[in-house]
């Protein structure tokens, strides 16, 4: 099993997810990107001074490595909004950390480096970099819920299935026995999970598509092509209340299939960028989630850059377009 962490003593956990904060520590081509950073930097404070959380995640494309001189650099800068507030933190990693000279299993060492990062070193011949678990135990440290984070990869390298990489069947095959394993030690009842990965799985555009959901879906989601069979697996599984992405700026919506909602979060750096222009169409900001012990539910809800939450719309299937 991997690392464990606890509920507060009120039975709450909270945690903060910062998506796309893609930090870069020099870029030639971008004048503005120190003061982007700064204003994404802000906007980590801001949300974590509301929050509180017992648990950042930093859900993929942490740095865009391929603009800046040093992607070690950058992620050290992006996570030092958790680290120097002594707050516990875990990654997975998006196409953007790997654009660059470093690769992703070097970035997930970085992260495994700091003080405060409580992701763990991948399980053995593992596809992807950053695949761990963590179980959270109750006030009477008694199993109570299980976070899984996965590596969704960058670019796919089968010429017939080009565009981006998918979660694969090793990585799918661990996360199903590591969930059989806690079921087991649960008296045999699924531990109740939620999931982190990067890329969204091609269900995101499903729900979009026939169910409703809550919140903005202004791009069509750019899940890969190829469909491995991760969210069959967490059906079949019975553990899984929620999976939550990043990738894709302008969504962040939330709609529920099979009983597993699927989440995105809020773009940490900007929401929109056409044709080389910021347009932003709402506010950058977190998605913040909260898990009750002993409850096999959660709340979520979108905290912005100016400290408010956000009002999100409702979306009907009719008006999917």
């Amino acid at each position: 099993m991997g690392r464990k962490m606890r509920f507060r003593d009120d039975g709450t956990f909270v945690i903060v997810q910062f998506s796309d904060v893609e930090f870069i520590d020099a870029d030639d081509y971008d004048p503005a990107t120190p003061e982007i950073n700064q204003m994404t930097r802000a906007t980590m404070d801001c949300v974590i001074e509301h929050e509180k959380p017992d648990l950042i995640v930093f859900a993929g494309d942490v740095t865009a490595s391929a603009r800046g001189r040093d992607p070690i650099q950058s992620f050290r800068n992006a996570v030092a909004a958790a680290e120097e507030k002594r707050i516990p933190w875990a990654a997975v990693f998006g196409n953007h950390d790997s654009e660059g000279a470093v690769s992703r299993q070097r970035m997930h060492e970085e992260q495994l480096a700091h003080s405060y990062c409580v992701a763990e070193a991948d399980p053995p011949h593992m596809s992807g970099a950053g695949n761990y678990s963590i179980v959270l135990l109750d006030q009477n440290d008694e199993m109570a819920a299980a976070l899984y984070f996965l590596d969704s990869g960058d670019y796919s390298s089968i010429p017939s299935a080009l565009g981006y990489d998918w979660i694969h069947r090793d990585q799918i095959d661990w996360y199903v026995s590591e969930s059989r394993s806690l079921s087991s030690m649960n008296g045999g009842s699924p531990l109740p999970a939620l999931s982190f990965f990067h890329i969204p799985l091609p269900e995101y555009q499903e729900v979009w598509n026939n169910h409703i959901c809550l919140g903005h879906g202004f791009e069509r989601v750019s899940s890969p092509r190829i469909n491995s069979g991760l969210f069959t697996a967490m059906v079949e599984t019975g553990d899984m209340m929620g999976t939550f992405a990043g990738h894709d700026y302008a969504n962040d919506f939330c709609g529920t299939l099979h009983n597993i909602r699927l989440c995105y979060g809020r773009s940490t750096r900007y929401v929109s960028y056409e044709d080389g222009i910021r347009k932003d169409r709402f506010k950058t900001g977190a998605r913040v989630i909260r898990l009750k012990a002993g409850e096999r539910e959660f709340d979520t809800w979108i905290r912005q850059n100016d400290g408010t939450i956000a009002d999100l719309p409702e979306h009907q299937p009719e008006q999917s377009g």
